[in-house]
Parts: structure tokens; sequence; C-alpha cells
């Protein structure tokens, strides 16, 4: 039978990554993607959750799902991030088990490897030092997701496999001023300098960040889905060593380059300062993606597209 008739079950499909993921499998023409509301179906509750996925029977699951944000909001409420994250990842990753769900993708992030880890970052520096301080409570909450993955790998012969991402940005995005990261914030604040001429930018600006657009993400996901499925012994036998692996576009620049490229497609005349009383976070997180090229997996979505996607779609969606 094909995939595209299999049953999946995308958990967090209104957030940015699970959006773009039911649009990818809807134009693709998958037959069987299920998907719930938060206020019909709260991820946090493990027996609605274990109630909902024993009766659905999913054939594959993908957590899109958790509480995402900016230095400003993990560094007011670490412990919410910790928390509600942990809960997530661990009541789909529970009822996984008691239904028998043999197929599973989890998304982490590159910010649960140390803060200075060396360059680029490998799979292998994962809990080689200290975490980033600011974002410590969600990253400990990815790390644990990562784990029990691996864990019930070993344990139960699954096939739970952990997608780790640099920093997303595309449709659909946070662009609170205390929850967005740092490109929906440059967007957001260039947008507002065409009233104010000015745009303050925490930081010293040289930190370096590496970007890649959520659309690229989705068609990771929908690659690694499809060879897990088709049982390739080249991916089962990586997950059966080390489940988990870097998703980036292997290019990182530094926080002042990405604002120069928005200056000039928002607001050429914008005043810049840099508030160097705000913490940077990690200085660098650039990803080593020579596992996922190994397999014949790149992004195609060029920087400046995306950006200019993204920014017609915040004011389209009046977010900004």
């Amino acid at each position: 039978m094909s995939l595209k008739t299999k049953k999946i079950f995308i958990c967090g499909h209104n957030g940015m990554v699970g959006n773009s993921l039911l649009k990818l499998l809807k134009n693709k023409k998958f037959k069987n993607i299920i998907v719930k509301n938060r206020k019909d179906l709260d991820l946090t509750d493990f027996n609605k959750l274990n109630k909902f996925i024993r009766k659905t029977k999913p054939h594959i699951i993908i957590n899109c799902a958790g509480l995402v944000g900016g230095i400003m909001a993990n560094s007011l409420n670490p412990l919410n991030f910790l928390r509600v994250n942990i809960n997530i990842q661990l009541n789909i990753i529970n009822s996984c088990e008691k239904n028998k769900i043999k197929n599973f993708i989890n998304l982490g992030s590159s910010c649960i490897y140390p803060k200075f880890s060396k360059q680029p970052i490998k799979e292998d520096y994962l809990l080689d030092g200290k975490l980033e301080k600011t974002n410590e409570g969600y990253a400990l909450a990815k790390i644990i997701g990562l784990k029990a993955c691996e864990y019930f790998n070993k344990k139960n012969k699954t096939n739970y496999v952990t997608l780790m991402p640099c920093n997303i940005y595309g449709p659909n995005d946070e662009f609170d001023k205390d929850k967005s990261h740092f490109l929906p914030a440059l967007i957001r604040k260039f947008h507002k300098s065409k009233k104010n001429s000015s745009v303050e930018i925490w930081g010293s600006g040289n930190v370096r960040r590496e970007l890649m657009h959520v659309d690229d993400l989705s068609d990771a996901i929908c690659f690694f889905m499809e060879k897990i499925y088709s049982k390739d012994k080249k991916l089962i036998k990586m997950i059966n060593q080390k489940p988990y692996i870097n998703i980036g576009s292997g290019k990182d620049m530094k926080i002042k380059e990405y604002t120069k490229i928005i200056k000039k497609i928002i607001n050429k005349n914008a005043k810049v300062f840099y508030n160097k009383k705000y913490p940077d976070g990690t200085p660098r997180k650039l990803l080593d993606i020579s596992k996922i090229e190994s397999f014949g997996w790149k992004p195609k979505k060029k920087l400046i597209d995306g950006i200019n996607e993204t920014y017609i779609w915040a004011i389209k969606n009046k977010v900004i």
C-alpha cells in the first residue's frame, strides 16, 4: 500500500511547521492526514491524547507541536517552556508505545547543543558542554524528547527519529514583540520604522545564525517519512545507532548581515542602533549537515525570496 494512503497524524498542524507540512502533504495528494485543533485535543492531557491515538490508529505520527519563543520569552518563563514541551513530547511517545506505533518523527532544535560548541556542530557534540542560559528550559525539554526516542528504539525496535533544524522562518512565524525569534523581530521592527525611522536591535549584531525556510524543513520531514516507511536500510541503521539528524542550510551570517538585507527590502532609510545592554545568546550555532546531505537532501528556498515572502505574508495577515 502506498504511503499516500496511510494515516499520518500531524501534531501541531496550526503552527508554523505543522501548517507548512500540512500544505505540502495535501499538494502531494496524501489521502489520510489526521489533524486536531488544540481546543479539541490538548496534547498535554495524556488520557485524551492516548484515547484519540487508540481510536484513529495512525501509521506515522509527526510532532510539530511545542511551546516556542525568542530570548525574551524563554528568559521570563523557563519553567513553562520546560514543562509544556516535556509533557507534549513524552505524552506522544508514551502513547505511541501503548498503541504500538512504529514510526514517529520528532522535531528538536539546534539550540539544544552546547553554547560554545565546535563549529560546524556535529550530532556527536550533543551534551558536550553547558547550554545557553537564555533558552535552557526549552533546550532541556527537547533533549529529553530526543533521548526518549533513542531509549524507546532500543527497548521496542521502533523507528523514532528526531530532526534537529537550525533557525526556521517563514509564513505563520511568531511576530509578537515578546515572543518572536530574531528574523520576524527584525521584519517587524523595520516595518514599524517606516513611521519612526529608527530600529533598535538587541545585542551586538555580531553573533551568527543559520536560517532555513519552513517549507524546506517540511520537505525534509516528508523526505525522511518516505524513507522510514520504505525501511531505507541506511536510515534504519542510523536510527538504531543515534536517532537524530541535523537539518539546515549549511550557511550562516551575522545578525548585522541579515539586518542589512531586511533594511534593503523594507526601509532603506531606517537608522539602526545596536543595544548591547541585551544579551547576544549563543555566539554561533552552524550545523554540520553532512549526514542529511549523504541521503541526497538539500534545501531549495533562496534567502532573499524567503524573506520577501515572509514579509508579504505578515502584511497580508496583519501581524506587524
